[in-house]
């Protein structure tokens, strides 16, 4: 039976601490699951889809920062919380941590009691994010009540008409927008407006240029017009 809390995915060789984290884990409530190579874990991760995920940065198989860079990479798990751990205390593996995508870092040996408040407070952030005026996919998130795109946490300079023509993209959830639609919805010309739908296409390939990776979600329908992949 699955832990109301969810699933929190360990990804760490060192057996001891594994059995501890699952120990204080349970006593939360949370559900565990376990891989003790960098591969495996992976390979957990995408299929089992975690609530968290712990991972440890000296791994076997495969070590934790390119661990946490394919986690990001792929669209069932970019959205999926990771918080480091490692005996690496050096302020370079913190950043590098950061920027690869993890959401906090752990430095071994730690105190279960902080962990497992850490935990909360990124779980609670994520919840937090959700109810608020924020659109987060993955990486990419939108603040609506500011109109500030981030992609990597880092914010992306948007002209008005391409962030207006992103949010209409993702307000679609996964429906094709017409040409036509979009310049109704965002440039506020009627349908039988002479305007040309190249204008669409351009601004797409500006806003696809700003939000680089991400850009893949902004799916092209031959003849028709764009739908945006969630």
């Amino acid at each position: 039976m699955i832990s109301p809390k969810g699933k929190i995915l360990i990804i760490e060789d060192d057996k001891n601490i594994t059995e501890l984290l699952k120990f204080h884990l349970a006593q939360e409530g949370y559900d565990v699951i376990c891989a003790d190579d960098g591969s495996k874990g992976l390979q957990v991760a995408i299929t089992q889809e975690p609530l968290l995920i712990l991972l440890d940065l000296m791994l076997p198989g495969m070590n934790g920062m390119d661990v946490c860079k394919a986690i990001r990479q792929k669209r069932a798990t970019e959205h999926v919380p990771i918080i480091m751990l490692t005996a690496k205390n050096e302020e370079v593996d913190k950043v590098l941590g950061l920027e690869t995508g993890a959401d906090d870092y752990v430095t071994k040996p730690f105190s279960p009691r902080e962990l497992m408040a850490r935990i909360k407070a990124v779980l609670r952030r994520k919840r937090e994010a959700a109810q608020s005026g924020v659109l987060a996919l993955g990486q990419l998130e939108i603040d609506l009540d500011k109109h500030v795109v981030y992609v990597k946490r880092k914010e992306i300079d948007l002209t008005h008409k391409e962030y207006e023509l992103l949010v209409a993209l993702i307000q679609a959830k996964g429906r094709v927008l017409k040409r036509r639609d979009l310049l109704e919805l965002v440039w506020g010309y009627s349908p039988t407006s002479s305007i040309e739908t190249r204008t669409v296409d351009m601004h797409v390939g500006q806003l696809r240029k700003k939000i680089g990776p991400q850009a893949r979600r902004i799916m092209t329908v031959k003849n028709v017009g764009y739908r945006f992949d969630e």
